[in-house]
């Protein structure tokens, strides 16, 4: 069975993962126009229209994007991605995760890297996140399920200038 970068069939009981397109930009930026959810990110200006467009054209670009819904209400909560599959290591990263301040602490960004990580041990053997050294509050969210900080370095993001960041994974 082959990796799919952007299935269509990821759910749960408390969200929905839809492959995320074009037009989805005002409702996705509906939800990331909140400061406070970047105020630890490595792009705190992401918030701003001009740059989260930046971002969202990397993540329609990168194919492997989505837009997360609420499973009962489909009340849009955020998004997350998958990225670099190496299919030789059986390694993949998920991440440019963000989710809407209503939805923290309810148990969804769990709940998404569950079903996200779910989704790929059937594929590979380990899972890789990058996270901005600075985002204590992600940090110890990846920590909670089991993931191990085993490097830092630089960081690209689409666009942008690079920013320390931290490698942890989650082997199988």
């Amino acid at each position: 069975m082959k990796f799919i970068q952007q299935p269509r069939h990821l759910e749960n009981e408390l969200i929905k993962l839809v492959p995320l397109n074009e037009n989805d930009f005002d409702e996705l930026y509906s939800v990331a126009s909140d400061k406070l959810i970047w105020e630890q990110h490595p792009n705190k200006l992401r918030y701003q229209k001009e740059v989260f467009q930046n971002f969202f054209e990397g993540a329609i670009q990168s194919k492997g994007a989505f837009f997360v819904r609420d499973a009962k209400t489909n009340e849009p909560i955020g998004s997350s991605r998958f990225y670099d599959y190496n299919e030789n290591e059986k390694s993949v990263l998920i991440g440019y995760t963000f989710i809407g301040r209503k939805f923290w602490g309810n148990g969804y960004n769990k709940a998404l890297k569950k079903l996200m990580m779910d989704y790929a041990f059937q594929h590979v053997d380990t899972i890789y996140f990058h996270i901005g050294a600075f985002n204590i509050r992600s940090q110890k969210a990846i920590e909670k399920i089991g993931a191990t900080k085993i490097d830092e370095f630089e960081v690209e993001y689409y666009g942008e200038d690079s920013k320390l960041n931290y490698i942890y994974q989650i082997k199988k």
